[in-house]
């Protein structure tokens, strides 16, 4: 891989080269896809989203949009930092093509706001709920209509997937989804690869999916424009896109500091462990002097988190340039953090929030409403979807597939469409309107 390639402007539909050097300063190309997230529609549903207290009311608890947010902004630095490094070793970059800094941090920025945009509600419950209704429930029926790929789409339901659909997917008067650059596109794509097989290696890129059946054109369209690297001939499965590690440590950053800083704000981490487990991380840097003069919990916590944050950022550029050869080779095969010296202090940190944070009785509880929540609805629209695919709808079907947004469209020739249709409209609603839109095909609010 080069990065006169990852590095590409081109957006779907184009058919003119777009250039670096041709580029309007004041309105860049990368920065627009930013804007273009923004102002989606998919975006704006993350507000009410689950980060990590499902349906929390607590202002002080981030929600999958103040996440997301958070992301790239770190992401943005990260970016930036790895930019100026960039073109110190590529310097034909800006002196033949013009890139300049800001545009690596631009496009980390864009695909770490977008990182989340594919989610569905009440956080990975949600995925696990969805999945579920196919690989054990009800759902089993349909795996003789399907191919395997097509069933374990649904079976495994990835929300990085489902967010390369509502980054791409043609719309009526949306050709090409949000239209974003491929490098932005690139960079999103934590995973690159199809479903099947699972797993096939150990390497970071083979943890999870990127992309659905319906989606494999679009996805070899963008990967062989980055030039990224084929890494199988016989299953679709690409080399990362050496941006995507800055956005996974992005978040990777944000979710072990300041998850951790939510349960600390909740009271289910007690101070005096909180506070011992983010010295231990910041211990090199951290003034004294200030620290003490911080005179409650609160403003303690959110000291320390900036600085872990800080150490974390500079890390993990450290780690990206020290290997920069490999990933661009695509044999870097674990997550930049996963090299980090600090890597017990973030594992001790990890754990802390596991057992009381997403392990605590008002996550449990609420993680449980929001799998009964989801398997209910998916359960409901998959059996009209099925009546619809086989012609078969009854009246009750009809006024059912009514509550769907026009945007939300069946075909007659491909029940694996129209269930992804399904999952991927039920994973678009935020967590309020999944509960009002169950309970009111429940019956039990009219």
């Amino acid at each position: 891989m080069n990065w006169e390639q990852l590095l590409s402007l081109k957006r779907s539909g184009d058919i003119h080269k777009r250039l670096r050097n041709e580029q309007d300063e004041t309105r860049l190309g990368f920065e627009v896809d930013y804007d273009r997230v923004i102002f989606s529609a998919a975006f704006r549903s993350l507000q009410d989203k689950t980060q990590v207290v499902p349906l929390s009311k607590t202002d002080f608890v981030h929600t999958r949009l103040t996440h997301s947010l958070e992301v790239s902004v770190v992401g943005r630095s990260l970016g930036r930092l790895v930019g100026k490094e960039i073109l110190k070793k590529h310097p034909h970059l800006q002196n033949v093509h013009g890139y300049q800094f800001n545009d690596f941090g631009a496009i980390v920025a864009a695909a770490a706001l977008a990182h989340d945009i594919g989610n569905p509600p009440f956080g990975h419950s949600g995925e696990k709920a969805i999945g579920a209704y196919f690989e054990n429930g009800e759902g089993k029926g349909f795996k003789a209509h399907l191919t395997d790929k097509e069933y374990q789409d649904l079976c495994d339901f990835e929300g990085n997937a489902n967010g390369f659909k509502i980054l791409t997917e043609d719309r009526q008067g949306m050709l090409g989804g949000l239209r974003l650059s491929y490098a932005t596109l690139g960079a999103f794509m934590k995973y690159p690869k199809e479903s099947l097989p699972k797993k096939p290696t150990s390497h970071i890129a083979d943890k999870k999916y990127g992309v659905f059946q319906d989606q494999k054109s679009d996805f070899e369209d963008v990967a062989q424009e980055l030039g990224l690297h084929k890494r199988h001939q016989d299953h679709l499965s690409y080399g990362r896109h050496p941006l995507t590690y800055l956005v996974e440590a992005a978040d990777d950053i944000c979710y072990t500091v300041i998850d951790f800083e939510d349960g600390i704000n909740l009271g289910l981490i007690p101070e005096e462990y909180a506070l011992e487990y983010l010295i231990n991380l910041v211990r090199d840097r951290i003034n004294t002097s200030k620290y003490h003069d911080l005179s409650n919990t609160t403003d303690r916590v959110a000291y320390l988190r900036a600085l872990a944050i800080s150490t974390l950022i500079d890390e993990a550029v450290q780690i990206f340039m020290e290997n920069e050869e490999l990933i661009l080779k695509g044999e870097f095969d674990v997550s930049l953090m996963d090299k980090s010296k600090y890597s017990a202090q973030i594992d001790d940190i990890i754990k802390l929030s596991v057992s009381n944070i997403y392990q605590s009785e008002e996550v449990i509880n609420k993680e449980i409403s929001g799998y009964k929540v989801l398997s209910g609805l998916i359960a409901q629209y998959a059996d009209s979807a099925f009546n619809y695919y086989n012609g078969k709808l009854t009246n009750y079907d009809k006024l059912i597939l009514q509550t769907l947004p026009s945007a939300v469209t069946f075909e007659n020739e491909s029940l694996y469409k129209n269930l992804l249709a399904i999952c991927s409209f039920v994973a678009s609603l935020s967590d309020s309107k999944a509960m009002e839109m169950y309970h009111r095909l429940q019956g039990t609010s009219l």
